[in-house]
C-alpha cells in the first residue's frame, strides 16, 4: 500500500469532518434558531430546520444509487469527489454571508452542502478499495475515522474559542464570529482536501482511453441509472432468502433514525429552550471526545454479555437520554445529556454495523452493505420530519423530543424478533452449499 496516498485519503476525513461537527451538529443549528429564523416562533424555526434535514436526506437517498454506480463504473471517483467537495465547502462558506431573517437561504445552502458532503462520501468510500489491499482496508478505514474525530474536534474547539471570545478577536458581535466560523469550516474542508487530490488521480488511468461510444447518453448516464435500479431491485429479491436479516434491517431503520435525529436536532432544540450558543457548542465537543473511550469499551462489551444485549443496553440508554432531554432546562443538564450521548453514540453505531455483517452472506457483502447505506438514508429522513411536524402542531419541541422515543422503542421491539444464530446460519448456508439441508429449515418471515 502506498502510504502517502493512504495518508492523503485519511486526511479527507479530517477535512470534511468540519461540516459534520460545525454545520450539522453544533454551530449552524444554533445560528439557524437564534439568528436566521429569529423572527419566527421557536417551535416553527425548529420544525423548519428539521424539514431542511429531511429534504437533504431524501435528495441524498434519491441520488445515492446513481452516485454509487458511477463510483464503481466510471473511473472518475477522484473527479466527482473534487466537484462534491468544492460544492459542499463553498455552500458552507456562503452561509457566512447570511444573517437575521435569512432562514430560507440558510436552508437551501445547507441542503446543497449536505449533498456535497454525503454525495462526496460515496466516492470517498469507494476509493478505499483502490488505495488499500484487502488485508489493510480495515486499518485504513479506522485511520480515516480517527483523523475525522481529531480534525472535527480540533476545529470545533477553535470555533468555541472564537465564538466565546468574539470581542477579543475584534469581531463586532457573536453573530459575526459565527459567520466567520462558517467561512473557516468551508476553507478547512477545501484546504485539507488538497493532499487527496494531489496524490490520487482524478481519472483512473485504465479509463483514460475509453471508447467514445461508451460515453453516449444511452451507454453512459442512462445505463448507469438502469444498472443502479436493477441493483436495488436485485437486493430486494435476494433479501427474501434471509428472514432474520430483513427483520434486523427493519429494527436498524427505526433505531438508526432515532440516533440520527438526536444528532441533527439536539443543538437547535437546546437553543429553542434558551441554552446559550457557547454552552451548546461546548457540550457537543464533550460528546465528540467522550465517545472515543466509550466506543473502545463497547468493543469489549459484546464478549461479556453478547452483541445483541450490548445493543439493547445502548438503545435503552438512548430512551433515558430522550427522557432527560424532555426535562432539560439548564446548561448543566445539556452538558450531562451530551456526555450521555457520547457514552453510547459510537458504541451503538459500531454494534449495529458488526451485527449486520454477521447476518450478510460473504458473497453478497458489498451488495447488502450498499443497500443498508441507501435504505438507512431513506429512513433517516423520517425522524426529523416527525420531529418537525410534532413541533409545528404542538407549538413546542419538548413533545417533539419525546416523539424520538418511538423510534428507539419500536427498533428494540423488532430487535427482539431477530434470531441472530439463525440469521448467521442463513448466511452461512448461502455461502456454503455443502451445509446439509436438515441443519436449517426456513420458517419465513415470522414476527
Amino acid at each position: 500500500m502506498n502510504q502517502k496516498r493512504a495518508r492523503a485519503w485519511a486526511m479527507y476525513d479530517w477535512a470534511n469532518s468540519a461540516f459534520a461537527t460545525t454545520m450539522i451538529a453544533a454551530v449552524l443549528p444554533v445560528f439557524y434558531q437564534t439568528v436566521a429564523a429569529a423572527d419566527l416562533d421557536g417551535a416553527v424555526a425548529t420544525s423548519y430546520w428539521a424539514f431542511s434535514q429531511t429534504i437533504a436526506m431524501i435528495l441524498v437517498a434519491v441520488l445515492a444509487p446513481l452516485l454509487g454506480a458511477a463510483a464503481d463504473q466510471g473511473g472518475r471517483k477522484g473527479l466527482f469527489l473534487l466537484v462534491a467537495a468544492i460544492v459542499g465547502a463553498v455552500a458552507s462558506a456562503l452561509i457566512g454571508f447570511t444573517g437575521r431573517g435569512d432562514y430560507v437561504a440558510v436552508s437551501v445552502l445547507f441542503i446543497i452542502a449536505t449533498l456535497g458532503f454525503s454525495g462526496g462520501n460515496t466516492f470517498y468510500d469507494a476509493m478505499l478499495r483502490d488505495i488499500a489491499p484487502p488485508d489493510q482496508r480495515h486499518a485504513l478505514s479506522a485511520r480515516g475515522y480517527t483523523y475525522g474525530y481529531l480534525g472535527g474536534g480540533l476545529l470545533l474547539l477553535v470555533h468555541i474559542v472564537l465564538i466565546q471570545g468574539w470581542a477579543s478577536f475584534g469581531f463586532t458581535s457573536q453573530i459575526q464570529a459565527m459567520q466567520i466560523v462558517f467561512m473557516t469550516a468551508g476553507l478547512w474542508w477545501l484546504l485539507f482536501s488538497i493532499p487527496l487530490f494531489r496524490n490520487v488521480p482524478l481519472i483512473e488511468p485504465k479509463h483514460k482511453h475509453t471508447d467514445p461510444s461508451q460515453s453516449s447518453p444511452q451507454t453512459g448516464v442512462f445505463r448507469t441509472v438502469k444498472q443502479s435500479v436493477k441493483s436495488v431491485l436485485r437486493t430486494l429479491l435476494h433479501i427474501k432468502k434471509y428472514p432474520e436479516l430483513f427483520k434486523y434491517l427493519v429494527a436498524f431503520w427505526l433505531f438508526n433514525d432515532g440516533i440520527s435525529t438526536i444528532i441533527s436536532m439536539a443543538a437547535i432544540y437546546g437553543a429553542e429552550i434558551g441554552i446559550g450558543a457557547t454552552h451548546l457548542i461546548a457540550a457537543l465537543l464533550i460528546t465528540q471526545f467522550v465517545g472515543v473511550p466509550f466506543t473502545f469499551l463497547f468493543e469489549k462489551l459484546p464478549v461479556k454479555i453478547g452483541a445483541k444485549n450490548a445493543l439493547y443496553l445502548s438503545l435503552g440508554f438512548y430512551v433515558l437520554i430522550v427522557i432527560v432531554g424532555y426535562f432539560m432546562n439548564s446548561p448543566l443538564h445539556f452538558y450531562i445529556l451530551a456526555a450521555m450521548v457520547g457514552m453510547v453514540q459510537g458504541g451503538s453505531q459500531s454494534l449495529a454495523r458488526s451485527i449486520y455483517s454477521q447476518l450478510v452472506p460473504a458473497s453478497k457483502a458489498t451488495e447488502f452493505f450498499g443497500f443498508m447505506s441507501l435504505s438507512g438514508k431513506v429512513s433517516a429522513a423520517l425522524g426529523p420530519a416527525v420531529f418537525g411536524l410534532t413541533a409545528a402542531l404542538t407549538g413546542t419541541s419538548r413533545l417533539a423530543i419525546l416523539s424520538v422515543m418511538f423510534f428507539f422503542l419500536a427498533g428494540m421491539w423488532f430487535l427482539t424478533k431477530v434470531d441472530l444464530s439463525k440469521g448467521e446460519r442463513e448466511a452461512a448456508e448461502d455461502d456454503d452449499p455443502s451445509v446439509p439441508p436438515d441443519r436449517y429449515t426456513p420458517s419465513g418471515f415470522t414476527w
